[in-house]
């Protein structure tokens, strides 16, 4: 029974352990109800919005889960500091058809004496798997737990972060996991800039600065697609960063769009994609597109 004090001014229902949460995902597949799985670490913007409304499209009901996750977060990272609203974010959730908020405590995901780590090798080695080496093994161990407690049928997940993306396909299909992996294009604010919780963080020229990113992913990507050298492209793209201000690049590279191998010498011939990570202020972004 669900406890009426956890219920939005929108009336979603809000779980926070697994009993409860596969008792209402049973409830819908025994009503013959497909099931979608929206996971996040709150600060809900339009672009999570997004994926609810995609999981809507094919799934009769969609829950969301919203856990901050520590084991994804190396030392010195802001997992203190990330933002937490549970109330504003049940209801943008409400707000757009989401039928269950899940919002385990940590005890829930990692109770006492948990041990188990799930790591995808390969499509994690680089990039961010480079700058943060503890990262994606708490990503995937966490994701599996979530798909495993939820039992979806699919589960939605931004192509902002799209290694991120990659590694969860595959990590559930190793796994031999029952779930349609579904990646949704990123949202962008007006001016470009990809949603993202810790947009927050930026002061105001930084904002401005931040904006100005997509600019230079989207000049890579046309002068792939023009058929320039990946070298080539990648140096003009490093110093047109260095040029508008951004100074702090951990990368910006073309790798292969299905499993992020580095590509050249020599023009792209097989679908691509252009991705960075730079550092605005103490503010940390990434964005990426594809090279069409």
């Amino acid at each position: 029974m669900l406890d009426a004090a956890l219920m939005t001014p929108f009336q979603l229902p809000i779980v926070r352990n697994l009993a409860e949460l596969r008792a209402r995902v049973r409830g819908w597949r025994a009503e013959g109800e497909r099931v979608g799985l929206v996971p996040t670490m709150g600060a809900l913007h339009e672009g999570h919005l997004s994926l609810v409304r995609r999981a809507k499209e094919t799934a009769g009901r969609v829950a969301a889960s919203i856990f901050v996750n520590p084991t994804q977060f190396a030392p010195g990272e802001d997992f203190a500091a990330y933002p937490r609203d549970e109330s504003r974010d049940a209801e943008l959730l409400a707000s757009v058809g989401c039928d269950l908020l899940y919002a385990p405590p940590t005890e829930a995901i990692y109770p006492e004496g948990f041990a188990t780590t799930v790591a995808v090798s390969g499509v994690s080695a680089e990039l961010e798997g480079a700058h943060r080496p503890t990262h994606f093994a708490g990503v995937a161990t966490v994701v599996a737990k979530l798909l495993i407690q939820a039992e979806p049928d699919l589960a939605v997940f931004g192509e902002k972060d799209y290694q991120q993306l990659l590694v969860i396909r595959r990590m559930a299909r190793d796994l031999d996991l029952p779930v349609e992996i579904v990646g949704a294009p990123t949202v962008r604010e007006q001016d470009g800039l990809a949603r993202s919780s810790r947009n927050a963080y930026l002061s105001e020229d930084e904002r401005v600065l931040a904006g100005r990113l997509n600019l230079v992913l989207a000049a890579m990507a046309g002068a792939l697609s023009a058929g320039v050298d990946v070298a080539e492209a990648e140096a003009a793209a490093r110093q047109a960063l260095k040029d508008i201000g951004i100074e702090e690049v951990d990368y910006i590279e073309a790798r292969g769009a299905e499993d992020l191998r580095p590509l050249g010498p020599g023009p792209v011939q097989a679908a691509a994609r252009v991705l960075a990570a730079i550092r605005v202020g103490k503010t940390r972004l990434i964005d990426n597109m594809a090279v069409d």
